[in-house]
């Protein structure tokens, strides 16, 4: 379907509105995006909820996974550790088929999705986190315990919070990350930016505005990725550890 613009429209007085009316009148198959807005607007709200759960089941596995690749006795260290490398090994496709088709973890593809990417996000964020729990130096273990913390209430209170902080750059690579491969969520029929994307071009019988929805949803990510990243540098700004002459 292309948008159509009647006479009686068409006549949109100067200002911005008349530029983007001659550009839609024009470019028939942006005019067919721009028809379509609300469709991708949808999309859009779809993949944020797919991009932040995921981001959230994967801090609730990496964390402790981290911490446990750290401090935890072998017989728990090195399962984690296996695991992790078993996951980061296998294709995110590969993921998601299995927790669609042969463990069924739910019948809703947006679920068996978020499983996936959460899980993938986790396995990376593990590495993360074990990284930025082991770049806090061994004397804030010491003097935790020289207080007298147990080693638990060490890494809870004094190792965990100062490694959060340490962790935010590669925390904001990952967010990226996990935004765009909410993209794979196409091959269950999840109505993403991707899925709906297609579903349009499909719509117009594979005639045209293809290279125009692509634009138009990599405009989208592009959105996202940059406002997310723009707000976790905030974040770091202001929680991260200070650094030469802020320290």
């Amino acid at each position: 379907m292309v948008l159509e613009l009647t006479p009686a429209a068409a006549p949109l007085q100067g200002g911005l509105a008349d530029a983007a009316s001659r550009f839609f009148l024009d470019n028939p198959d942006w005019g067919y995006v721009w028809s379509n807005r609300d469709a991708i607007l949808d999309a859009t709200v779809v993949t944020v909820q797919l991009t932040f759960v995921s981001i959230v089941l994967g801090f609730l596995i990496g964390l402790p996974a981290g911490v446990a690749e750290v401090y935890a006795p072998a017989w728990l260290r090195i399962p984690v550790e296996t695991v992790g490398v078993v996951i980061r090994a296998v294709p995110i496709l590969v993921i998601l088929i299995y927790m669609f088709y042969v463990f069924s973890v739910s019948s809703s593809p947006f679920i068996a999705a978020t499983f996936a990417l959460g899980l993938r996000s986790g396995a990376y964020q593990s590495q993360i986190f074990r990284g930025a729990i082991q770049s806090v130096g061994e004397g804030q273990m010491e003097a935790a315990r020289s207080v007298g913390m147990s080693k638990l209430e060490a890494i809870v209170y004094v190792i965990v919070p100062q490694s959060l902080r340490r962790s935010i750059p590669g925390f904001q690579n990952e967010f990226t990350i996990v935004l765009k491969d909410t993209s794979i969520a196409i091959i269950l029929g999840v109505t993403e930016l991707l899925g709906t994307a297609e579903d349009l071009f499909l719509q117009q019988n594979r005639t045209g505005a293809a290279l125009e929805l692509i634009l138009a949803i990599s405009l989208v990510y592009f959105v996202l990725t940059v406002t997310t990243n723009r707000g976790l540098e905030f974040a770091g700004d202001y929680f991260g550890v200070p650094t030469g002459e802020n320290a």
